[in-house]
């Protein structure tokens, strides 16, 4: 269950908390007393660029909504989704969390362990990009 003040401390401090990363501009916009949207990028010393989109419903400590997606440059190297792909079989151990990536990137669907509703995503994100680079 995703704690507000755990997690804009981590938001606003991914900075200091890892090395690979060089700037961030992750913000978090409160919408309602108990709603939010993240949105801002993860700039790597690697190149690449994280951009996140969240919708928090921090009443019920889960993320209802999000889009992650990797660039290195203007070239979009993965996003991930939670888009459900139920006949998919080779996504079901994370349903419906998943990244796609190359080849055939809009198509070429994996399973993204690490990625949930109710949990920051930010540290499996952060490992991924560092990974990738």
């Amino acid at each position: 269950m995703l704690n507000r003040a755990d997690y804009e401390r981590q938001l606003y401090t991914l900075v200091d908390q890892y090395a690979a990363v060089t700037a961030s501009t992750l913000r978090a916009y409160n919408n309602s007393a108990t709603s939010a949207l993240v949105r801002g990028s993860v700039f790597f010393d690697n190149g690449l660029e994280l951009r996140v989109f969240e919708y928090i419903d921090w009443a019920g400590g889960e993320i209802l909504s999000y889009s992650y997606t990797v660039y290195y440059g203007e070239e979009k190297v993965r996003w991930y989704d939670p888009q459900p792909h139920p006949d998919d079989a080779a996504l079901a151990s994370t349903f419906p969390h998943h990244y796609h990536t190359a080849p055939d990137i809009k198509h070429h669907r994996v399973p993204a362990p690490g990625i949930s509703f109710t949990a920051s995503n930010l540290p499996t994100l952060i490992a991924d990009c560092i990974e990738l680079g």
